[in-house]
């Protein structure tokens, strides 16, 4: 037998789409206006057709003459997808056979009441506030966007359209979920649950910063949408796609995304890809250029041990006017970076390159600068072995609880608190921050997110009430400015590896998970438990308190034997 793009090799093509739709109908009416009527008729699941029938369950949106409110429905999907939208339409009177419909997506039910120009609201990167003109009997879908929220909005006056359906079109990659993690804090699983949606919702046919903006690989963010993915979906080739994309089209002598610190975050990348996969052959395929990328980076370092970075020098949008952390975290990741890549370069032979970045990351060393204040630029030194975690966890890290966290770099931050042993002061953390953002309606982690936004904020899901703040509209900064603040946003998951990681202990201590070592930090927890997919099967571990002492059991796939001290070995 044939296939299609056989018989006829003008459809042959080169490239398949390896998403998948699917259909969602609202799950409620947020409101309406003008003339619209039976808009609870959306709401269920219908055919996806348009039919000669079915004229007793239909919206209808009905215009007057000119200056009278025009007709308009506002729908709730229940969560943030990324997809398109498709209106179905049945009938059409008044003079013409066709009518203008608006569509607009909106993250929040503000964004999708504003106008474009209002508040930063706009259609950069994907039309997310469109006009289409339809006819009577038509099915008639929109570009995709990232949105929660559907604004339909009748144009003409003198107009009456009927709406069979007004469907949202969930694309998106259809994966097991290998991974998992439960506590005895319902508000911690939520919390992991959304960040693990959010890095998910961005696996589309590369891994994208955000699915309404940018929808572009950064590879900076991917860094722990990576770790999210390792930790529940197991390797997945949009990881080794999105890291090629960027790497070939940066030369050697410029940075990856326009940023020096995005160049060593790929270097991080490829460290965790092989520890995870064990992928030999895919790490010799990047000798090359991690070559000529560490011999690079070693000239960046001075005499007296500071990084010596060139522009664009960024490690988070909080810190982009703090020329301290910017420094104390650039020298946090040259070191890491360095580090990271001398054990590649052992790995692929280059003992003599290998030694070179030890030498550069042992002189990156003698220099500590200080972080500017900067919760997140001292994380980082804490990781890369700069700073006292305890010290800087009393003085900095705890003050405030989760005041001056950023959702890009937050897991380095909770895993910073944890190296100080503050596991319960992570948690709590993690609660105030990720938790305010449920708070809020969000079923999606943001871009940003400061805790002083929460006074007077209205929620996402509901329009502002006269009197409070719109916590989309009215914040943010840089290039995330108003409505153009990207409420899914994959940097944000942090949450998610860090409690597979620290909370259920699980730590990859040989390359390609082949020895796995379990050391739990359930704080004041009850209990925890879940799997960790590694290459050679998944393993499952449940840790529970019995008074001063936590027992805990693992179950192990075939070809797995226990060591001392909580390892486990593959043996296959």
């Amino acid at each position: 037998m044939k296939k299609l793009y056989e018989i006829n090799p003008d459809l042959r093509g080169y490239a398949t789409d390896p998403r998948t739709r699917r259909y969602l109908s609202p799950r409620r009416i947020v409101l309406t206006r003008g003339g619209a009527k039976d808009a609870e008729n959306l709401i269920g699941e219908k055919p996806c057709q348009i039919t000669l029938g079915g004229g007793s369950d239909l919206c209808t949106l009905s215009n007057g003459g000119a200056g009278s409110e025009r007709a308009a429905v506002l729908l709730d999907y229940g969560t943030e997808i990324c997809g398109s939208c498709r209106v179905m339409v049945h009938g059409i009177t008044g003079d013409g056979a066709r009518v203008n419909l608006r569509v607009r997506f909106g993250e929040s039910v503000s964004e999708a009441l504003t106008p474009l120009g209002v508040k930063n609201a706009g259609c950069d990167h994907a039309n997310r506030d469109s006009v289409i003109n339809v006819g009577f009997l038509s099915a008639n879908e929109t570009n995709e966007s990232g949105f929660r929220f559907i604004y339909v909005e009748l144009l003409d006056d003198d107009m009456t359209v009927t709406l069979k359906a007004v469907q949202a079109i969930l694309i998106y990659r259809d994966l097991d979920y290998r991974g998992s993690f439960e506590c005895s804090d319902p508000e911690i699983n939520r919390i992991w649950q959304t960040a693990v949606y959010t890095a998910h919702l961005n696996m589309q046919e590369y891994l994208w910063d955000g699915v309404k903006r940018d929808r572009l690989v950064w590879i900076g963010d991917m860094q722990t949408e990576v770790m999210t993915i390792l930790s529940v979906f197991g390797a997945q080739d949009v990881v080794m796609r999105s890291m090629d994309l960027v790497r070939d089209e940066t030369p050697i002598g410029t940075w990856m995304n326009g940023i020096s610190s995005y160049s060593i975050w790929w270097l991080l990348l490829q460290h965790d890809w092989y520890m995870y996969t064990g992928d030999r052959d895919y790490l010799g395929e990047q000798r090359g250029y991690m070559t000529e990328l560490l011999r690079l980076l070693c000239t960046y370092v001075g005499e007296d041990g500071a990084e010596q970075l060139p522009e664009s020098r960024f490690i988070d949008w909080p810190n982009n006017a703090n020329e301290e952390a910017k420094h104390a975290g650039l020298q946090s990741m040259l070191v890491l970076g360095l580090g990271r890549g001398a054990e590649l370069m052992r790995v692929l032979g280059d003992d003599e390159l290998a030694q070179r970045c030890d030498d550069m990351s042992a002189r990156l060393m003698k220099h500590v600068p200080p972080c500017g204040g900067s919760k997140q630029a001292a994380s980082l030194m804490v990781c890369a072995g700069l700073g006292d975690a305890k010290q800087i966890n009393r003085e900095l890290l705890s003050v405030g609880g989760a005041h001056g966290y950023s959702t890009f770099l937050g897991y380095y931050t909770l895993r910073a608190v944890a190296l100080a042993g503050d596991y319960d002061g992570a948690l709590n953390s993690m609660k105030q921050y990720w938790g305010g953002m449920l708070g809020m309606g969000a079923t999606s982690f943001w871009e940003d997110f400061n805790l002083d936004w929460l006074e007077n904020a209205g929620r996402i899901d509901e329009p502002v009430p006269e009197g409070k703040v719109d916590i989309h509209g009215d914040y943010g900064a840089y290039c995330y400015l108003g409505f153009r603040h990207s409420l899914c946003h994959g940097w944000a998951s942090g949450p998610a590896p860090y409690l597979t990681h620290t909370v259920l202990g699980v730590g990859i201590t040989a390359p390609g998970c082949r020895k796995i070592k379990i050391e739990p930090q359930l704080g004041s927890l009850e209990y925890a438990r879940g799997v960790f997919p590694t290459p050679h099967g998944d393993i499952a571990v449940s840790h529970r308190r019995d008074g001063e002492r936590v027992v805990t059991e693992v179950t192990l796939p075939p070809q797995w034997r226990e060591l001392a001290d909580g390892e486990y070995e593959y043996i296959g």
